[in-house]
């Protein structure tokens, strides 16, 4: 064993304690990120394995061979084929049978009269495949479904709904129809595919409810005869099948899906929590460099007597970089055994929240083990190298000075060097933000205005803390003097300790910022768009639901107390080559429901060819009324329409709109997002929204709200948004707490003989013990302000520069209230981390302590 590590080692055995809140802060650090990678890894391979399953008996799948997909979406929509093509793939040589796959969007209504699913997984209606080689889903309970009304649920959506076998029940689709349960399936083993909700029924009624049309299928299913591999039947399928239409094998379609479940939940999810780690890493990194600044602080001495003794430079930097690495690799091998358990604790915590996490055994691949070790070794190595060096060029004389405490703080060099980052960030956020609106510039600024602040840190604590500070010499006296002056004494070091609370406290701000100018944005794009008074809707957040039937709107509009009820119908089309969300709906009640602002042509005269939208898309598409247009729809034709009307806003209308005449011939399941309704003059609000609940309860009973009522449930998932990410930046703030407790704790050593003269002098244990907490509370409350102010900025920032490629006018939230309570956890949580170092200086023996060197 080398020298410098058996001096490290030497140094660990003799003081394990200075070093508890860096191992806890590596350990807590690598346990987030590899429970994470654990996680997803398990996720895509229990998915992987569960679609491969189900879809074992699938040789091959026919369908369309072109999607559309409009911007933000993740899945396009494919062309629909023919049923009667059936026939024809089942002449195929070596094709043992063949099934069409006819599916829509449907949405089952609980027990207790309440929509099951909804809220971002698909709810799925279809008819039932009577092969079970080509079925992914199979009966575990009852039958399958018989006669008209008769439907199979997946076992998951009927616990959810607590639906059993005989229980009648209303399917949305989006028209209600009233079904029967009398069977629960099982999809690949479990009780569904992730929270997908699937309702089975006969051919005819998938026929009649989910499409525009007899005769039309999402898909068909083929299975091979015996000795025919999947590549070779895909290979005789091709010459029989037209043109827009393609086979791909079932293994394919596996892949696909489980492709398409990554790249919409689990990649996403995972990126989320992983950003979370990098964030609790990043304030772990704060914490570990101060713990090891002050303990090379203190053996100052002792790495002095090691010079003296003829110990060179690199040789003491590294039995500090040592004494580093041992503690970083015992917290990082530590932690990927916690992260195991996190991944665990989840995989058994997601069914009891409601996501069925599926069942297996946990997958944790190398990859999962070697990045969340290296990370962790690297972070802690990372910290602890500026203080080893500086351990390193220690001086040999020193060894005759008293052991000294770190008094570093604000220099000439790193005021320049904060201002000239601050400066820098300044200009990048303008540019990002005013200049030329974008992200990317406004994302390097953010970064710089990060190291700005870190830089600054030690310039600013003196004032900081001295302000902060004020009234404790009236509130304390001598305590609060004396708590005031511990953390002005060394200003580097309160400002290390609370810039690791000032990053979590600022990503917390942050997103609180961000989400209530969200919230606010909303609330001003009903306030401004939406005209009309009621408004009738799905769930505002999330990808599931059946939407609303498009015969409500009519239905609504014979109502006395009504004016106006129009509904906003969606569908997708290639516009120039481009693809596009289309609004299907009437142009001139949309005229009277939503302020579309200045009109430039006429809604009127849309027609079945005609188009309209807004003056963004004019210009990108450099259209202008009374120009032609071609829009390629999914089925399969393409059609030119006539630019009729430009309009300004798009914010709830859409960007382009047509008739329902003209979507018709194109349409496959036709729905509404949302009937807005205006009532008479002199109709009270009540009463229009009761006479508007007691129609639209024909209609599968959807949501009725007032404006301002729609307003806020716009914004509903910003809330469960925020939930989740307070609580994931709940692990930064304990690493952040524990780096200040340990700091104090290493102070209070540091200062044992000083803590003892005060206890001589007349210093009771509990004014010590206030004196403690005192300075603990003040460094939280430095890197509380800085955090809300650098989260604030930050906040405002991300607002404007997301303004920038958007036709909607993000408006900006300075939430205060929320901001205070971030404000009080902060500075209480300051008061909590000093509980344990005020316990620990109070019970020290005023003898010994003061007789320490």
């Amino acid at each position: 064993m080398n020298a410098p590590l058996r001096i490290g080692l030497t140094s660990l055995r003799t003081h394990p304690r200075r070093f508890a809140g860096t191992f806890l802060a590596v350990f807590l650090g690598v346990a987030f990120l590899a429970g994470t990678l654990v996680m997803g890894d398990t996720l895509r391979a229990s998915f992987g394995s569960m679609f491969g399953e189900a879809t074992g008996g699938t040789g091959a799948v026919v369908r369309g061979a072109d999607t559309i997909t409009a911007p933000g979406e993740a899945q396009g929509v494919r062309r629909p084929v023919d049923t009667s093509l059936v026939r024809t793939v089942e002449g195929v040589p070596g094709v043992a049978a063949a099934a069409p796959v006819i599916q829509g969007a449907g949405q089952l209504v609980g027990a207790d009269g309440e929509p099951v699913g909804g809220h971002g997984p698909p709810t799925l209606a279809g008819n039932w495949i009577t092969d079970p080689g080509l079925n992914p889903y199979r009966i575990a309970e009852g039958r399958a479904p018989a006669r008209p009304g008769e439907v199979v649920v997946n076992r998951g959506a009927a616990k959810k709904g607590k639906l059993r076998i005989g229980d009648t029940t209303t399917l949305r689709t989006p028209d209600p129809v009233e079904v029967t349960v009398v069977g629960l399936a099982t999809f690949g083993g479990q009780d569904g595919m992730a929270q997908v909700t699937f309702t089975g029924m006969t051919r005819a009624d998938a026929e009649r409810y989910l499409t525009a049309r007899p005769g039309q299928a999402a898909s068909i299913q083929v299975r091979a005869g015996p000795g025919v591999s999947q590549r070779e039947l895909v290979r005789r399928l091709a010459p029989v099948l037209p043109d827009g239409v393609e086979a791909i094998t079932g293994q394919q379609s596996a892949r696909e899906n489980t492709d398409m479940i990554s790249s919409q939940f689990l990649t996403v999810f995972t990126t989320f929590l992983l950003v979370f780690s990098g964030v609790a890493l990043l304030v772990a990194t704060f914490s570990i460099h101060n713990t090891f600044a002050i303990v090379v602080a203190q053996r100052t001495r002792e790495n002095a007597l090691l010079r003296a003794l003829g110990a060179a430079r690199g040789q003491v930097t590294a039995a500090a970089l040592a004494e580093a690495g041992v503690v970083a690799i015992a917290a990082s091998l530590t932690g990927l055994a916690g992260g195991i358990g996190v991944a665990a604790g989840l995989q058994a915590l997601f069914p009891a929240v409601g996501f069925p996490f599926p069942d297996g055994r946990l997958v944790v691949k190398t990859l999962s083990m070697v990045l969340p070790l290296a990370v962790g070794v690297l972070v802690c190595l990372g910290s602890a190298l500026l203080p080893a060096r500086r351990a390193g060029r220690t001086a040999p004389l020193a060894a005759l000075r008293e052991p000294a405490i770190d008094a570093s703080g604000a220099s000439r060099v790193r005021a320049l060097t904060g201002t000239a980052l601050g400066l820098a960030a300044l200009a990048a956020t303008l540019t990002g933000v005013l200049v030329s609106p974008s992200v990317w510039p406004a994302g390097a600024g953010a970064l710089l205005a990060l190291a700005a602040f870190v830089a600054l840190g030690p310039v600013a604590a003196t004032t900081a803390v001295r302000l902060l500070g004020g009234p404790l010499d009236r509130l304390r006296g001598v305590t609060g003097a004396l708590a005031r002056r511990n953390a002005l004494r060394s200003p580097g070091r309160t400002a290390a300790t609370a810039s690791a609370l000032m990053i979590g406290v600022a990503v917390v701000s942050l997103f609180t910022v961000f989400g209530a100018s969200l919230k606010a944005t909303m609330d001003q794009t009903v306030s401004r768009s939406f005209a009309g008074d009621i408004a009738v809707s799905t769930p505002s957040y999330g990808a599931g639901g059946s939407g609303l039937s498009p015969r409500l709107a009519p239905a609504l509009r014979r109502l006395p107390e009504v004016d106006t009820a129009v509904g906003l119908g969606r569908g997708v089309a290639e516009v120039n080559g481009r693809g596009r969300a289309l609004t299907v709906t009437d142009p001139v009640a949309l005229a009277r429901a939503f302020d579309l602002g200045t009109v430039t042509g006429s809604l009127r005269g849309l027609g079945d060819d005609g188009i309209a939208l807004t003056r963004s898309e004019a210009a990108r598409q450099h259209l202008r009324p009374g120009d032609r247009a071609r829009l390629a729809f999914a089925d399969g034709r393409t059609d030119t329409f006539t630019v009729r009307a430009v309009y300004d806003r798009s914010e709830l209308a859409g960007d382009y709109v047509i008739t329902r005449s003209a979507w018709a011939p194109h349409r496959t399941q036709d729905s509404d997002t949302l009937v807005a309704v205006t009532l008479r003059r002199g109709v009270a609000t009540d009463a229009g929204r009761a006479a508007v609940r007691q129609v639209a309860a024909r209609y599968g009973n959807p949501e009725v709200q007032t404006r301002d009522e729609y307003a806020r449930s716009s914004a509903g998932g910003i809330d469960m948004m925020l939930t989740l990410v307070y609580a994931l930046l709940a692990l930064a703030v304990v690493i952040a707490l524990v780096g200040i407790a340990n700091t104090l704790t290493l102070a209070v050593h540091e200062r044992t003989r000083e803590l003892g003269l005060l206890r001589a002098v007349g210093q009771t244990r509990g004014q010590l013990r206030a004196m403690v907490r005192w300075e603990s509370v003040l460094v939280a409350a430095f890197g509380t302000v800085g955090g809300l102010g650098l989260g604030a900025f930050l906040g405002w920032v991300l607002v404007r520069a997301s303004d920038g490629g958007s036709d909607t006018a993000f408006a900006f939230a300075l939430p205060l209230t929320r901001l205070a309570v971030v404000a009080l956890v902060g500075v209480t949580a300051g008061a909590l981390a000093g509980l344990r170092p005020a316990r620990r200086a109070a019970r020290q023996d005023i003898l010994r302590a003061i007789a320490t060197e």
